[in-house]
């Protein structure tokens, strides 16, 4: 008792004294998510189904003007405090500097392009200076238009258009400017042993599940979604993503992989989400974009028959509840909520 309330006293005047001077400080609070994260590390029961899980987190409370990024502020994880896959820390940008709009005379942002991008791989563009990109158009077999709409330059780069992120140059990502990506979304409902819809005993919904995919490179879980490779049609990267991170299609033949594809394209797959993608890799000049597409399986004796096993990118592979409780990769959990809003599901 006597160690609590001391404790409590020390904390109170740490918080005085960092109110007095404008400062942001943490306190960690059981059951609170954090404001602002990059990565997620639980370790999950290995099954054929993981359900939603709670984990405690350090909630962020800030103080004077300059805040921390928030849950409400746009794009969040392309803030994060340290670059994903480098030791690089980001010139910290609170929310109410994140807008080009706002003058910033300090803003002093880290210059950031990964060493495997600056090998000049087939997927990625050379450095400004020595190639002379069209920008906000068709630029040969590379799209580098914006769902967002026409984005602005500054000195012959494309600027974010949901504003800084402490970062400039590529980081991990290839393109200058938009990055596209395509996330299919293949969901089932989750039944029980006479085969009719669970239903949550909070919201009385029946539950989806959806395939998702535990990233090899941060231990995120995800939806199995890829790069669009250069003139290639999106409608084939979500075929080929699904195919070679959640079935291992790399490994398999030929005629079995045309069996998973007419399955695939049977699914009646209506465009969830097209836009901007709030993910960690993003940088003032780079930045992710996605199309992201809902498979389902209405009936479960399509693509829920087929068996699951992790390739190319991911780690492990399995169906899980869908859940707002269950933390997810990037933008995934909002793009798992309009999949459950659209088809009356609980979230």
């Amino acid at each position: 008792m006597i160690y609590s309330l001391l404790r409590r006293d020390w904390i109170g005047r740490i918080r005085l004294a960092l109110t007095l001077f404008g400062l942001p400080y943490t306190v960690c609070t059981p059951g609170a998510r954090p404001a602002i994260s990059c990565s997620y590390s639980h370790n999950f029961r290995t099954s054929q189904t993981l359900g939603p899980i709670s984990t405690s987190f350090c909630n962020l409370y800030t103080t004077g003007v300059q805040t921390m990024p928030s849950s409400s502020a746009p794009h969040v994880k392309s803030r994060c405090p340290q670059y994903p896959g480098s030791k690089i820390n980001r010139f910290l940008v609170p929310d109410d500097k994140v807008g080009w709009s706002q003058n910033w005379p300090q803003y002093k942002p880290v210059s950031y392009t990964d060493p495997l991008v600056e090998k000049k791989p087939v997927w990625a563009d050379p450095e400004i200076g020595s190639f002379s990109p069209k920008f906000n158009t068709v630029d040969g077999a590379v799209d580098r238009t914006s769902f967002e709409g026409s984005y602005k330059m500054e000195k012959q780069k494309p600027l974010n258009p949901r504003g800084r992120t402490g970062v400039t140059g590529r980081g991990l990502l290839g393109r200058w400017g938009p990055n596209h990506a395509a996330d299919p979304i293949v969901t089932r409902w989750k039944v029980d042993a006479k085969g009719g819809k669970t239903l949550h005993s909070v919201s009385k919904r029946p539950v989806l599940q959806f395939v998702s995919i535990k990233r090899k490179d941060c231990g995120e879980w995800a939806v199995p979604g890829g790069m669009v490779d250069a003139g290639e049609q999106v409608s084939i990267t979500l075929q080929r993503e699904f195919s070679e991170e959640a079935l291992n299609s790399l490994v398999i033949t030929p005629s079995e992989k045309a069996k998973i594809s007419d399955r695939i394209t049977k699914l009646f797959n209506p465009q969830v989400y097209k836009g901007y993608v709030d993910d960690p890799r993003n940088t003032d000049n780079a930045w992710m974009e996605t199309v992201a597409v809902n498979f389902h399986d209405d009936s479960g004796n399509s693509v829920s028959e087929l068996p699951l096993q992790a390739g190319d990118d991911a780690g492990e592979v399995q169906w899980v509840d869908v859940d707002s409780s269950f933390p997810l990769y990037a933008s995934h959990s909002h793009f798992l909520e309009l999949v459950a809003k659209e088809r009356k599901a609980h979230w």
